[in-house]
């Protein structure tokens, strides 16, 4: 196996051929995805152009794979300090400016010191130097203004905001899958 098959990602889709996750995109190893192939677990949707060999056995690498059984996902995803980040689109909610992820922070709408809690409705993504001018205050208190009033997403929001930041690495295989349920434009 050389080193650029070995690394080669399989998508995984749920059995409706949705991905499980848009952001971060719903991935596997090979070695798993071959693993649930045996367990016939998934059906293999698109192959690679290469093989993997064992000494008994050979077969195309699998590059997408389905579930056999539909996954419910949650309605309510986890409150984590990247899916804030991603509700808000990876912009700071004061001065809307884009952020890669290291350079943006979270703040708190109403601050802890004044009663404010960690929760969706309380809590947005912020760069650093709008975090420190507003520090433990009110954005009014302080010339600022919020752009957009944190909220509670639902999973689908937050698949729906993924969709808008492709990863790095796109199968030309995984196309087909990723956004088929994206509106066309009009050309």
């Amino acid at each position: 196996m050389n080193g650029a098959r070995a690394t080669s990602p399989v998508l995984v889709l749920n059995a409706d051929f949705r991905p499980l996750n848009y952001f971060p995109l719903s991935l596997c190893s090979w070695q798993e995805a071959v693993k649930a192939v045996f367990l016939d677990r998934v059906n293999v949707v698109s192959e690679y152009d290469h093989a993997i060999r064992s000494p008994s056995l050979e077969m195309r690498q699998p590059s997408v794979i389905s579930l056999k059984q539909y996954v419910k996902l949650s309605r309510r995803p986890a409150f984590t300090r990247f899916n804030v980040f991603l509700r808000d689109q990876f912009a700071c909610q004061y001065c809307g400016f884009d952020f890669p992820t290291q350079d943006l922070t979270f703040d708190h709408v109403v601050p802890r010191s004044r009663g404010g809690r960690t929760e969706w409705t309380n809590v947005v993504a912020a760069c650093s130097p709008c975090n420190l001018r507003k520090a433990n205050k009110m954005a009014k208190d302080v010339g600022m203004q919020i752009l957009r009033r944190p909220d509670q997403p639902s999973n689908h929001q937050l698949q729906r905001v993924g969709r808008k930041f492709p990863p790095n690495y796109l199968h030309e295989s995984w196309r087909d899958f990723l956004y088929w349920d994206s509106e066309l434009e009009a050309i």
